[in-house]
């Protein structure tokens, strides 16, 4: 009888938890946001076979204190032993942290796209194969544009002019617009000015961050008809949204993008139901995992929706080339998210060219990490 594939007989044997935090150039300042700096929590699946998963996750510096004490208080002890192979079936153990009624979920949610995301990394190493192609992607690279266009103190519109040079001299042709902290005549100045700056073949998306009413949403579409915004994100106010964003997508004929602040594959598919949206752009790090994200994806594809991974580009240009209805990537520039430039040795610190990331051929994630930067910025 012939020995059975290392992916099969894989056991998970200890699971790593790192904690990583650094200040940030500057303030990062959108309608309903300020950040300080940057952390993330690194989480290494150490396997029988000598294989290590890993991948990093997340930007809440407030809860990752408590996101670490889960993975190993509560779900690492209950998955020792393990086999890799089981995705689907760890992930519903491990949803069962989420269940207590009165405990904060997004912790628990956190802690299991941890685990979900370096077990993928763990996968794609065992069977020596990219996480892309592992899903059946045939991409080999993918468009990117930077979140950017955060609000300046001074000088703001020049600021915005800046950037859009500064994108493109580091190979990024596309940006997601801050928007939604000022009046929609305002905002839609910002939007001429990149527009002006940036010419026509440059993505535009418009992030309002559920900063405006109904009418304020409408108002801005109406004002920058002109100016090819390439979608509009999250609208409206939070509190009704579901039933808002369907009229202004009708109304004013823009795409427009929500998810992120969806937490299961259930409220994006609710949204697309209520043809609120034309690209979902769940977060993985915040809802369960490259596994849930995977799942809305599947379902996007049943509404002819298009998918993006927020942010996290350390996975989610992989997931986004993995998928049929994969879309753009979406990154940000080193001073935003220095972890993708720094902690990853084997990328170039100016990966894109002309707008285009080429995927990495490495197995999982493709990633190795930098052990002399990882020890530098390891929170104590």
């Amino acid at each position: 009888m012939s020995n059975p594939h290392p992916l099969v007989s894989a056991k998970i044997i200890r699971i790593e938890t790192i904690p990583l935090r650094v200040k940030m150039e500057r303030l990062a300042t959108g309608s309903t946001l300020k950040l300080s700096h940057r952390c993330t929590i690194l989480t290494r699946i150490h396997t029988d076979t000598g294989i290590i998963g890993e991948c990093f996750n997340g930007n809440d510096d407030a809860l990752q204190a408590s996101v670490i004490q889960m993975i190993q208080e509560e779900m690492a002890p209950a998955l020792i032993g393990k086999s890799v192979s089981s995705l689907e079936d760890i992930w519903a153990l491990t949803r069962k942290a989420t269940e207590p009624f009165l405990r904060d979920r997004r912790i628990a949610l956190r802690a299991q796209s941890c685990i979900d995301s370096a077990l993928h990394d763990a996968i794609g190493k065992l069977v020596n194969l990219p996480i892309n192609i592992l899903w059946g992607g045939a991409k080999k690279e993918i468009k990117v544009f930077a979140l950017g266009g955060y609000y300046r103190e001074k000088n703001d519109l020049e600021g915005l002019v800046q950037e859009v040079e500064e994108l493109k001299a580091f190979g990024i042709y596309g940006i997601k617009l801050k928007l939604g902290g000022k009046s929609p005549s305002e905002d839609a100045k910002r939007v001429e000015v990149v527009r002006k700056a940036a010419g026509d073949d440059f993505i535009l998306g418009c992030d309002a961050n559920q900063g405006w009413t109904i009418a304020q949403a409408l108002e801005f579409t109406r004002i920058t008809k002109d100016l090819n915004i390439d979608w509009l994100e999250e609208p409206c106010k939070w509190d009704n949204d579901r039933a808002e964003m369907p009229l202004v997508r009708s109304i004013s004929g823009v795409p427009i993008t929500a998810g992120q602040s969806e937490l299961t594959r259930f409220g994006c598919r609710d949204l697309m139901q209520a043809n609120a949206i034309d690209i979902c752009n769940f977060d993985g790090s915040w809802g369960g995992g490259p596994t849930e994200w995977r799942r809305v994806a599947t379902l996007a594809n049943c509404f002819g929706v298009k998918v993006m991974q927020h942010l996290e580009p350390q996975f989610g240009l992989m997931m986004s080339a993995g998928v049929a209805n994969g879309f753009y990537g979406e990154v940000m520039l080193p001073w935003r998210d220095p972890f993708f430039y720094q902690l990853i040795a084997n990328q170039a610190q100016r990966p894109f060219n002309h707008g285009i990331y080429t995927l990495p051929t490495e197995p999982g994630w493709g990633m190795v990490i930098d052990e002399d930067y990882l020890k530098s910025v390891t929170r104590v």
